[in-house]
């Protein structure tokens, strides 16, 4: 619990009793003041709190008599029907029997008032709620000619159908302030709407026509501490009919029984923080009274009035009709909204419902962020990124990727950790995270949303900086210690003349209509993403119990294939040796099984390589890729073949990679120039291509330019296009068994498996009689100058 003087040694509140009458001026900070537990009346009321279970009177504020006429002793201790006499301590059983009264106050009865002149004689409402096993009983003094002088439930009944033809939430609030000041004749009725940095604004305004107008004007957050803020969150109406009115102390100020202060939380009379009405009276504000706008039970703003010149006492009936519209307000104001922005609702379901689409047809994220449809298409941004798989996507204008990257740890660790759902929406991103002040142009606004449950995919959506200008009612930034009427501290201030401020770092708000569109779409993708992570999961444990059953084949091919196969070869061998065989048709069958034999190790031994290459850990070194191709031209190209030119237009780079795999790629890529190429002299050009370099037929697939090409062409016969799909394939051969230097059909196939393991593509280009091109990428291995 708060201490009272953080600057004496003054015990915790639960401990000693406290009174703002008393010690309300020793607060130094309005955020650290117990609004709950004042210890005190406003004193044109008096309050009587009771024992529930006999009905005692155990504590009373000190003005009983003024307002009741019972001296303060004579009735502590004792039946409340000391009061309210015995046919209305009996009201008062019947109701607590039948009403669920717990933080519900509700009107009990009048009690007649005659002790003025007869012209003067009045009423006592008397109301009652129910609060930590104590019964409150609040008796207002109210005159006669007011009571039942006005048809409440009409007026409410109009006031609700014509807030019902209000097509904007503009002109739903200016109603509101209309109708609210007609019921409760306060002078100045606004609609006090909460920024997101808890700053207010005056959206709508109802006035006395010689009234200085305060609609649009700005009030800074300290205007309206946190605790009376969290009042509002739990009460609908806080009346103060004179704020220069005086308190009255609970006697005693503690319980009797569990000496514990008072909880006035819903008690309408509960005593004003001295802060709060010096700050009225700063602004000549005689009577008050406040109503909260709740928006699905998240405080949205307030409906403040203001009377000037004289006291203003709004009774019982026309207070319970300002609650009841005050609910009412909030609950249509949701739906005003909602038929404000139904065309932009509308179309933000119909593009998220298009990216969904998109993206489990296309299986992944990724596709969110290109395409006719994107992240650009729904909500109102300049740029937009997606952070999936250890990779950002962006589209429009976004921060840099190193900016992305820090952006997304800050996101992960201080606002989604350990709250997979939360989004994050901001008008001024630099204010919660300062290195965002370094690309305040690009991204001063953001809203943002985990992908994942471990939160580390986002999707985020930026707006730029758009340079405000801001109404204050007085200058926001005055808050200096200055002599006020009780005493040297904290002091509301007392101007609140016109102060314009430039604003700078801040971009247009987001809208709720654009947060709960951007929280469904995080509900589907998430759906998404677990749907897909649970098919890889399945398909993972496919691909393992194939993985077992070609290690089962490949022992099978390595052991029970290959040693009966040679035995055939051998045995094959012998007989052509030693046989006396006149008839050349049968030497001729012994020689094609041996070739077939040689031919069906090779087979074998082939696809044994491919299983090994799929297995096998990929390593990475610094290679230089000069010394690697020089060696594969070495082992496939003979030194005399002249007829053979090996054309490297500049030298090659220096990589990471698995120096034996990339050797081998361009030994299969060599061999198999050199086998199809019939023109003279062989022309085979190795090189690469940088990345944004053109080149004239390279073709490259989507994101291939994003890594350095390398490549190997010839001068050869060329492949039709429509067999390009094919030539990587196991065992596929285009050509006759024995033409082009026959081969078993897998090198182009290792080849490929021999790139993806590097994270690479490979692809080719090619003209019938003008030779090929193969183009590949090793992007776990990017080239190092």
């Amino acid at each position: 619990m708060t201490t009272i003087d953080s600057k004496a040694t003054t015990p915790t509140l639960l401990s000693q009793p406290y009174s703002v009458k008393r010690e309300g001026v020793n607060f130094y900070n309005c955020d650290s003041e117990p609004v709950r537990i004042p210890g005190c009346v406003q004193a044109h009321g008096a309050l009587l709190v009771l024992r529930l279970a006999d009905l005692c009177i155990v504590q009373a504020s000190d003005n009983v008599e003024g307002v009741l006429g019972h001296a303060l002793e004579s009735i502590l201790n004792q039946p409340v029907s000391a009061v309210i006499g015995a046919e209305g301590e009996e009201q008062l059983r019947i109701l607590l029997a039948a009403q669920a009264l717990d933080g519900n106050p509700m009107y009990l009865l009048s009690l007649e008032d005659d002790r003025g002149q007869a012209d003067q004689a009045g009423l006592i409402d008397v109301t009652v709620h129910v609060i930590d096993d104590v019964a409150i009983l609040e008796c207002e003094t109210t005159s006669r000619s007011t009571a039942g002088s006005f048809d409440h439930y009409a007026f409410v009944k109009k006031t609700v159908a014509r807030l019902q033809t209000a097509d904007s939430l503009l002109h739903f609030c200016a109603l509101a302030a209309d109708e609210i000041r007609e019921m409760t004749g306060m002078h100045r009725v606004m609609v006090y709407k909460f920024h997101q940095d808890g700053h207010g604004e005056i959206f709508a305004e109802s006035k006395r026509a010689d009234l200085a107008p305060w609609l649009g004007m700005h009030f800074p957050a300290e205007d309206f501490p946190k605790p009376a803020r969290d009042m509002f969150s739990k009460i609908w109406f806080r009346p103060i009919p004179n704020s220069a009115g005086t308190l009255a102390e609970m006697v005693p100020l503690l319980h009797p029984d569990t000496n514990a202060p008072l909880d006035m939380t819903y008690c309408f009379l509960r005593g004003v923080s001295v802060m709060y009405t010096e700050y009225l009276q700063n602004m000549l504000v005689s009577g008050s009274a406040v109503m909260a706008i709740r928006r699905e039970g998240q405080l949205w703003g307030l409906i403040t009035c203001h009377h000037y010149d004289e006291p203003k006492h709004l009774p019982y009936q026309v207070r319970a009709a300002c609650e009841f519209l005050a609910q009412v307000i909030s609950l249509q104001h949701n739906a005003v909204e909602d038929r404000e922005h139904l065309a932009y609702r509308l179309q933000l379901d119909s593009v998220h419902h298009q990216l969904v689409t998109v993206a489990s047809r296309e299986g992944g994220l990724g596709a969110l962020a290109g395409g006719p449809i994107s992240l650009m298409n729904g909500v109102q941004a300049s740029g937009a990124a997606l952070y999936h798989d250890g990779q950002w996507y962006c589209v429009g204008t976004t921060p840099e990727t190193t900016q992305l990257t820090q952006l997304g740890e800050w996101l992960n660790n201080f606002q989604f950790f350990g709250n997979p759902k939360k989004l994050y929406a901001t008008d001024s991103l630099a204010r919660d995270y300062p290195a965002a002040a370094a690309f305040a142009a690009v991204a001063s606004g953001l809203l943002a949303v985990p992908l994942s449950r471990s939160g580390r995919d986002l999707l985020l959506w930026f707006r730029p900086e758009t340079i405000q200008t801001v109404n204050w009612a007085g200058n926001p930034h005055d808050k200096v210690m200055v002599p006020g009427p009780n005493g040297t501290r904290l002091t509301p201030r007392a101007s609140f003349a016109l102060f314009v401020e430039s604003v700078r770092e801040r971009s247009l708000p987001w809208t709720s209509v654009e947060c709960e569109a951007v929280a469904k779409l995080q509900q589907q993708l998430v759906e998404l993403v677990i749907d897909n992570a649970e098919q890889r999961l399945s398909l993972n444990a496919e691909l393992a119990n194939s993985h077992a059953e070609l290690d089962a084949f490949n022992y099978v091919a390595s052991h029970d294939l290959k040693e009966p196969l040679r035995g055939i070869h051998q045995y094959a061998f012998q007989l052509a040796q030693d046989a006396v065989l006149p008839d050349h048709k049968d030497r001729g069958k012994l020689d094609r099984m041996m070739r077939l034999t040689v031919r069906m190790d090779s087979l074998l031994e082939s696809l044994l390589h491919f299983g090994r290459i799929g297995k096998a850990a990929l390593t990475l070194e610094s290679v230089d890729f000069n010394e690697i191709v020089a060696e594969a031209v070495e082992m496939v190209v003979r030194p005399a073949d002249a007829q053979v030119e090996i054309v490297l237009p500049r030298p090659m780079p220096i990589a990471n990679g698995n120096r034996g795999w990339c050797r081998e790629v361009y030994i299969h890529l060599i061999a198999n120039a050199l086998c199809f190429t019939d023109t003279v002299p062989k022309r085979i050009e190795i090189g690469t291509i940088e990345v944004g370099e053109p080149h004239p037929r390279l073709g490259c697939p989507e994101n291939s330019q994003q890594h350095r090409i390398f490549y190997v062409a010839d001068n050869g016969i060329g492949i039709p296009a429509v067999h390009f799909s094919q030539i990587f394939k196991l065992f596929k051969r285009l050509h006759g068994r024995d033409e082009y230097g026959g081969g078993a059909g897998t090198g182009l196939t290792v080849v490929r498996k021999l790139v993806e393991r590097h994270g690479g593509k490979i692809w080719l280009t090619s003209l019938p009689g003008s030779g090929t091109t193969f183009y590949f990428t090793v992007p776990h291995g990017e080239a190092r100058q």
